[in-house]
């Protein structure tokens, strides 16, 4: 999957909170890969880095994979095309939420 072009609907955009656990405060859109299950059974969730707005819908390529140790899915981390980030830009950006698990960062 890492490299593919992909659309992610945004179900949590930036600057907003978590449904449930409402001290996890969005500083990126979060969303979904509509038709890819994960293996949770929902559709593959997505950070999108690189957009510094709120926004619904964004098409981008699957730049790293983030694998959780102790969860059953991983999570994809899209961007505009040709924006490089390094793991440690990565981890920095979602760290409000990956804090919470042990995690490495595919690339």
């Amino acid at each position: 999957m890492l490299g593919n072009i992909v659309k992610v609907i945004v179900d949590r955009p930036l600057g907003t909170y978590h449904p449930i656990h409402k001290d996890i405060y969005y500083s990126v859109n979060y969303g979904y890969i509509q038709g890819i299950i994960a293996p949770d059974g929902e559709e593959q969730d997505a950070y999108i880095l690189g957009v510094n707005e709120p926004v619904e819908e964004f098409v981008g390529r699957v730049i790293a994979l983030i694998h959780r140790f102790d969860d059953v899915e991983e999570k994809w981390v899209v961007a505009p095309e040709g924006v490089p980030f390094t793991k440690d830009e990565i981890m920095k950006q979602v760290e409000f939420q990956e804090q919470y698990f042990h995690v490495e960062i595919i690339m």
